[in-house]
Order: C-alpha cells, then structure tokens, then sequence
C-alpha cells in the first residue's frame, strides 16, 4: 500500500507572482494525426468551444535565434515540466495517447507544464541542426517565464533524454526526474534503429528534390507518421516562407542540413546519447523509471539505470497495465511529494 503526503505547499521560491491560472482544456486533435489514425475510428472528433479558453495560459516565449516556443499550465502546486513522447513530435497532445496523461492525473495537486520541443507542434523554429543545448535553454526559459527555480520533470521516450541532459547541465533547477520508457542504446539495438525514421525523407530528397519533401509535409506534417515531411514537416505546412526557404534548397544541402540534424538528435554517445554515461553512474537527480519494453525503448537500459545510478528507482516493466496504473499513478505522486524541496 502507498501512502499519499499531504498535499504539497509551495515553498516562496517557487510561488509564480502573477494572478490565478484557469485551468487547460486538453487541445485540439491534430488534423494529421486524425489523418494517420490516431482518433479512434480514424474520424476526427468536434471539440465543443470552452469558454475558459479565452483565459487560459498558453503562452509562447520567443527565442534569441527565431524560434517560438509554446507551453501551457495546468493545475497549481509544486512544478511538474513535461517533456513529451514522439522523437521529432515531442509535444503536449501526444500525453493524450499515453498510458495516462500527466496533466489530468496531476493537476489537482501540481503546476503541471506541458510545452511544445521546438520544431514540433506550435513551437516552430528554423531550419538548422538539432542542438541540446538549445533545447535545454528552451526548457529553463519556460521556468523562468513562469518564475520557478526548480521544478520536477517528467520525460517520456526522448523526453527522458531532455530530462537527464537538463539535470546534467543545470543541476540546480531539477528536483526530480520521472522517466516513462527511456531511450538509449544496448545490445537489442543499434543507431540504425534511431537513424532509420530519417531515410525516407533524404530518399524523397534525392529523387525529387525539396519539391517532394515539401509535398509530404503538406499531406502530413506529423514526421513520426510519415518520415517523408523531414524534422522540419510542421512549419513547411503551416507557413508559406518557411516552405519557400525550403523549396529554395539544392536537395545537396536538405540532406546534409538532415543528416547534422539526425546526428544531433541521437548522438552515437552509448547508451545514453546526449549525457556521458560516467555521468549517469553518478547522477545524485532522484528519479523514477518507468521500464520501457521495446527497441527504441529497452528494458535493459532501464534496469541498468537503476542498477547503477544512486538514487534510481524502477517499477515494473507491466506498471501501466490496467490492474497495475493506480497503483504507478499514486507511485508517481508520492516521488514527487517526497522531492518537492
């Protein structure tokens, strides 16, 4: 049986100096995704208009280098940043395709943030290489608009990734680490398994130039339905001189500018990509894991994350079964009340 603290007071570090945040409603479905099949019964559902919507807070923060960065709140309490699932699409509504979405379960006692990785959803940006180090900076600035210091954070997929490589580059800001389906390398993959999502846009690329990229992006811009679009599918659809900068590229150029973007988004750094894994070893970050079960997701790496790090946890491989969730969810919950400091 797991007990449940009480409910968490924000220490006056954390307190946001602003008035009261009305809460989210869960946003719109993808029109793409609906397309990929995501909605059940591929049809797309009509979301009635909320009237809190007007007030809600989802904000976006501009960036030095041209990039916008969309987040919004749910909830009060002690911060929750989420970094989300989906590789190139780790944005707020693929939570709602998870075994459990974050913001609903935790809302009621924590500020959940949700945010949009730039190039992905609403976070559009420009048209250069993956860099961590600008996706970590894009991630502190979302705790600072909001004026916290720390914050837990919750990954899931690549977002565990952001999350440890958050943690190593800025320690101090970090109070906690959830990690739903780590990725990293082991012996039941290889970069390959990374690298492969890439291969059909640079194979549109040679054979019809930048032309056929962008023709994929306008048909489906969600890159994790269909690779063809690139890393860049969402801002070549949704705005027309982004998707002239593109169409003015030689194909030469699109598939170098892919592979550095590729390469840095998964850097052949075993096993943990974008962190040393001396580093990982010695992590003082409290984290809980939840075991992934799949190639880009090994059970391996997680087990070894808690065999090695010194204050990791795992549960279990089936935690988010259906007779297993209460008791992961309240799990979840008390980590992050016991680490709310």
């Amino acid at each position: 049986m797991i007990c449940l603290l009480p409910r968490q007071v924000v220490p006056p570090a954390m307190r946001i100096l602003r008035p009261a945040l009305v809460p989210c409603r869960e946003p719109r479905a993808n029109n793409a995704m609906n397309r990929g099949g995501l909605t059940r019964g591929g049809r797309s559902r009509r979301i009635a208009p909320n009237p809190l919507e007007a007030s809600c807070h989802m904000p976006t923060i501009a960036r030095p280098d041209g990039a916008t960065i969309y987040y919004e709140v749910h909830g009060s309490g002690y911060p929750l940043l989420l970094i989300a699932p989906g590789g190139v699409n780790s944005q707020v509504e693929i939570w709602s395709r998870s075994a459990f979405n974050p913001m609903k379960e935790f809302g009621d006692e924590f500020m959940v943030i949700g945010m949009d990785q730039r190039h992905a959803g609403r976070s559009p940006a420009p048209a250069v290489a993956w860099d961590y180090d600008q996706s970590v900076a894009d991630q502190i600035a979302v705790l600072d608009a909001l004026g916290l210091q720390r914050a837990h954070v919750m990954g899931g997929c690549i977002g565990c990734a952001h999350a440890w490589r958050l943690a190593h580059d800025a320690p101090d800001r970090v109070s906690g680490i959830i990690a739903q389906d780590p990725v990293g390398l082991d012996e039941t993959n290889s970069l390959g398994t990374f690298f492969r999502m890439f291969d059909e846009t640079m194979r549109i690329a040679r054979s019809e130039g930048t032309e056929g990229v962008v023709a994929a992006a306008m048909a489906n811009p969600m890159f994790i339905l269909a690779n063809g679009g690139g890393p860049f599918a969402q801002r070549i659809h949704d705005d027309e001189a982004f998707r002239q900068e593109i169409l003015a590229m030689p194909r030469e150029v699109y598939i170098a500018l892919i592979v550095r973007y590729r390469d840095g988004l998964w850097p052949d750094n075993i096993p943990y990509f974008n962190v040393p894994e001396e580093w990982m070893a010695t992590c003082p970050t409290p984290m809980l894991v939840l075991p992934g079960s799949d190639a880009f997701h090994p059970t391996g790496i997680a087990h070894r994350m808690c065999r090695e790090m010194p204050n990791c946890t795992c549960l279990d491989v089936d935690c988010r079964s259906a007779e297993k969730l209460p008791a992961t969810l309240a799990a979840i919950r008390a980590f992050m009340h016991e680490h709310a400091t």
